[in-house]
């Protein structure tokens, strides 16, 4: 990996190579590409669910890189949005793909889109302390996408 001379981008650019490659793995995907969209579309999904202060509360804990997708093009006026449904976050989170995209790597089915959104939230999960706090703050239909399992005491580096 290049460095760029500065410790705190180096660290970023690590942390989120580090966080798409266990979205790779878990979905058995092998395109970085496919992972990144994964993550934007459902951590902008995610953020505009979640009250304003919880959205300040979880970037606070997100690699400076991840933490710029997340804020990226965020109007916290209106929010968190009021559509509680499982399947409109699903297909919100999904909408980053575009039809042509989304066709090469999946089918249109929710369960599909469920298991990139799991895979996510995993990632989430094993890399912040908020992550109950942020799955409590869901309506309950998107809250059961978040998987219940605890992650590993110690974050991968």
């Amino acid at each position: 990996m290049h460095s760029t001379g500065l410790e705190a981008f180096d660290t970023t650019v690590q942390k989120t190579h580090l966080w798409l490659r266990e979205i790779m793995e878990d979905l058995e995907w092998q395109d970085r590409h496919w992972a990144y969209l994964s993550l934007r579309g459902v951590l902008h999904s995610l953020r505009d669910r979640l009250p304003v202060d919880e959205v300040a509360q979880l970037g606070a804990q997100l690699p400076m890189l991840v933490r710029g997708i997340f804020y990226e093009g965020w109007k916290p006026a209106g929010k968190p949005l009021r559509e509680r449904h499982r399947e409109e976050f699903l297909m919100d989170a999904m909408s980053d793909f575009g039809e042509v995209a989304l066709a090469n790597i999946l089918s249109l089915r929710s369960t599909d889109a469920e298991a990139i959104v799991r895979a996510v939230f995993h990632t989430l999960s094993r890399h912040t302390t908020e992550w109950e706090s942020v799955r409590h703050a869901l309506p309950a239909e998107i809250r059961t996408l978040w998987p219940l399992e605890q992650p590993r005491a110690e974050p991968r580096a």
